[in-house]
């Protein structure tokens, strides 16, 4: 099933839901793609700084230690 025809099947699907449900769905798709668009912005500005010689050697272990702290804090 081509990407299109997906996303219309689950639009119909979703169409006969009641209300409060279409309303959720819309509410977490709408959420989805607002992070998904955030993400390629910022995917595309890294690419545009890395184009422009703006990159520069990553530490990978001091990257995964910085994340390791980042989330222990929960």
């Amino acid at each position: 099933m081509a990407m299109k025809d997906t996303l219309d099947f689950a639009f119909s699907k979703a169409s006969a839901l009641p209300e409060p449900a279409r309303e959720k769905i819309a509410r977490e798709l709408l959420d989805r793609i607002e992070v998904l668009s955030r993400l390629r912005a910022a995917i595309d500005l890294g690419l545009s700084e890395l184009d422009a010689g703006l990159g520069r050697p990553l530490d990978i272990e001091t990257l995964i230690e910085k994340a390791r702290a980042e989330h222990a804090k929960g």
